[in-house]
């Protein structure tokens, strides 16, 4: 459902909440080592986020990427609204582009309650829900 992107997205903005209490910034290999993506896709990907406000960047020798307290407790739909668009959780579970309620595919009844239930909890959970278990090592970004 969500592109390689928006899930290289949620764990990048994860990673960046994990730092939130020691005030660390990170910079764009540290955040692709980490989650193990390419340096070129976190760049672009950061650049984005940062310009629709889910994350922050500072510039110059103390700079990097961060996240503020607002945005830590923001829900993870923000970035995949970012990234994927709103219309992700309107897509066809086969990618057709004329399914519909009206005309559906063979899988359209039981995807919509699954596909329903991933942006309800997309609205609920917050970045610093999945962050906690991460921080714990009860979760992890990479593996």
């Amino acid at each position: 459902m969500l592109s390689l992107t928006c899930k290289t997205a949620i764990k990048a903005v994860i990673y960046l909440a994990s730092k939130f209490e020691s005030g660390e910034k990170a910079g764009i290999k540290e955040i692709a080592e980490f989650i193990d993506a390419s340096e070129h896709t976190v760049g672009k990907m950061l650049q984005t986020l940062v310009k629709d406000e889910v994350i922050n960047s500072a510039k110059g020798p103390t700079g990097g990427f961060f996240i503020t307290v607002k945005q830590k407790n923001q829900p993870i739909i923000n970035i995949i609204d970012t990234i994927d668009g709103k219309e992700v959780f309107d897509q066809c579970g086969l990618g057709l582009s004329k399914c519909s309620a009206t005309h559906p595919c063979p899988i359209h009844n039981d995807y919509k309650i699954i596909r329903d239930k991933f942006k309800a909890m997309c609205q609920q959970k917050k970045v610093t829900d999945l962050c906690e278990t991460v921080n714990e090592g009860l979760a992890y970004l990479i593996g």
